[in-house]
């Protein structure tokens, strides 16, 4: 039970069918659980429920860009932390500026090497789970000086 608590959740957002499977098949080797959206719009709703740590983004997608998307994931403070690594076959300098003003975290271009993407998988979720234990460790901390002044006090 707590294997499966600690899994990764990833969702790819590609509207082109043969990116997705081709993203599937390099992440059997992630041990994670795995949504699939297929527009911008079913992103927004896959992320809100899905909850995932990590979100693989295709920039051209039907009813709203990648880069809409990552705004909107970025103004909602239930998503704003969410990794995202823009997947995407644009590979002009401005499109890195949008994608960086929009809020992604990394890019890769299309077509993806497997290699990259792995590493750059695992390194963003490593930083996922050291952020998480830092936030843990914060909170417990703070809860201690709390209480050691509630006990300083009397």
């Amino acid at each position: 039970m707590e294997a499966k608590e600690t899994r990764p959740k990833i969702v790819i957002a590609d509207d082109n069918p043969q990116n997705v499977e081709l993203l599937e098949a390099y992440l059997a080797e992630v041990d994670c659980d795995l949504q699939v959206a297929r527009d911008g719009e079913e992103t927004i709703q896959v992320v809100e429920e899905f909850k995932p740590d990590l979100l693989l983004l295709d920039v051209m997608m039907p009813r709203l860009s990648g880069f809409e998307v990552c705004r909107k994931i970025r103004s909602n403070p239930e998503t704003k932390d969410l990794l995202i690594l823009m997947v995407t076959a644009l590979n002009e300098a401005a499109d890195f500026e949008r994608g960086v003003q929009a809020g992604t975290d990394d890019f890769l271009t299309k077509p993806v090497n497997k290699v990259e993407l792995l590493c750059r998988i695992r390194s963003l979720l490593r930083v996922r789970h050291l952020k998480t234990q830092l936030d843990r460790t914060l909170a417990y901390l703070a809860e201690f000086e709390s209480a050691s002044r509630a006990t300083g006090d009397s």
